[in-house]
């Protein structure tokens, strides 16, 4: 499989090169030259099949030309090895629960698989050669708050590989910030003053400066890289076929929480692939651009906005870009399929405690988004299905406030709180940025 940059400027690249440089030469979003429709017998027996079965046919059709199908099989299996179930929360709205991983977010399945379709990468680069600093790659992310952690727990550890996690000073959680300031090794975390566009910029700016390429092998980690957007598309397969077993996936609508738009972009994909989901909505909290885009037909970037669910705090989602090159850039395409929805914090603690009263589900702040969206816009034939994107315990302090209980926190949330922080503060000054990685 070829990938070619959104900006359409930059050469041709297949896989290994897509996945290894992150970002196109000409700051394009890489997007596969084609995309595989799956057979509809996959589809008729869907329900039968493990969500492991069904991530592995759904990465075969990604990545099957290019990656060896035993490597591929097992780092589909590592990566999934726990469940994103479907659980019922009102009779016509399921939550697609995508916490059960180990720093409890949803990315820790593109994170997890990332890890170790770029470790095959550089295995196959070296062959046998060994280890030296020189050789090492260097994965810079962003974070607004759980990419930070899934990415560092996902490539804790992993030879060859060392992350750096940049993320806004005192705009994520006590709890997120423990996930990747507290472990060390090949992991260091950089505390940046300013908010998370000042972060994605920082990381894109190093993509693009020369000198800095030619000091050492960079890479991305957030949701611009297609090894960890792509992925994403496995569970949403694997709720289709939960809600088939159900005798529910007729008028099936899909909600996503939206921040940077790489989980609902994984969606999208896997309806042209020919998921049979009828519709899709992107719940925004304050940040409400693409809601605008969708009214408008105008795209409008702003500075972020500070709010309750931070994970959506992007005033610049770099995966519109995707969207809008997915469906030729059509607003008539784009909003015929998709739908928007925005939430203040008002009705973010008004939708969790009114989630809690009548049903005792415990919404996260970004799961609220979801979870109203589609108590607003289901009609009346259709069955909802919204992410639960991370545990309600990694916001303990603001779930606990506003529904009036105390959110039993995990013992894998627990070990992470226990660790010493360890941050490099860093301005938003890029040069300084720069200075930083040139003596590494």
């Amino acid at each position: 499989m070829k990938y070619y940059s959104t900006n359409k400027q930059a050469p041709i690249a297949d896989l290994h090169k897509a996945v290894v440089k992150g970002l196109a030469e000409d700051r394009g979003l890489y997007m596969p030259e084609r995309i595989k429709k799956l057979p509809q017998e996959f589809f008729d027996n869907i329900e039968k099949m493990s969500f492991q079965e069904i991530a592995y046919t759904v990465a075969n059709a990604f990545f099957g030309e290019d990656v060896d199908a035993d490597a591929l099989h097992d780092i589909v299996y590592d990566t999934l090895s726990f469940d994103c179930p479907v659980v019922k929360v009102k009779d016509n709205i399921y939550t697609l629960e995508l916490f059960h991983g180990p720093t409890l977010a949803f990315k820790d399945v593109g994170a997890r698989f990332m890890a170790r379709l770029l470790q095959y990468f550089i295995r196959q680069e070296r062959k046998g050669a060994n280890l030296n600093k020189s050789q090492e790659v260097n994965v810079l992310v962003a974070t607004s708050g759980d990419t930070g952690s899934a990415v560092a727990n996902g490539f804790l550890g992993v030879e060859g590989i060392h992350v750096y996690v940049l993320y806004p000073k005192g705009k994520v959680s006590p709890i997120q910030e423990c996930q990747f300031t507290t472990l060390g090794k090949n992991i260091t975390a950089i505390e940046v003053d300013g908010v998370f566009d000042d972060c994605q910029a920082l990381v894109k700016n190093a993509f693009m400066d020369a000198e800095l390429n030619s000091h050492m092998k960079l890479t991305s980690a957030n949701s611009i890289n297609v090894a960890r957007f792509l992925p994403q598309a496995f569970y949403y397969f694997n709720a289709y076929a939960r809600m088939k077993a159900l005798g529910k996936a007729d008028n099936l609508v899909m909600c996503v929480p939206s921040g940077n738009f790489g989980n609902i972009c994984a969606a999208l994909f896997g309806h042209e692939m020919g998921l049979p989901v009828k519709r899709f909505i992107a719940a925004n909290n304050a940040n409400d651009i693409f809601f605008k885009y969708l009214q408008t037909g105008k795209y409008e970037p702003k500075p972020s906005k500070q709010t309750l669910a931070n994970a959506m705090d992007v005033g610049d989602p770099s995966n519109f870009a995707r969207i809008y090159d997915l469906y030729g850039q059509s607003h008539e395409r784009i909003s015929a399929l998709i739908s928007g929805a925005t939430y203040s914090d008002d009705d973010i603690r008004q939708t969790m405690r009114q989630c809690y009263d009548e049903t005792q589900y415990i919404l996260d702040p970004h799961g609220a988004c979801g979870y109203q969206a589609l108590a607003d816009g289901l009609h009346e034939d259709e069955i909802g299905v919204f992410c639960e994107t991370a545990h309600p315990a990694k916001f303990k302090e603001k779930v606990d406030e506003i529904i009036g209980i105390d959110v039993e926190i995990p013992e894998r949330l627990a070990a992470f709180m226990r660790g010493q922080k360890q941050s490099v503060p860093m301005t938003k000054d890029f040069s300084d940025f720069k200075a930083y990685l040139m003596e590494q």
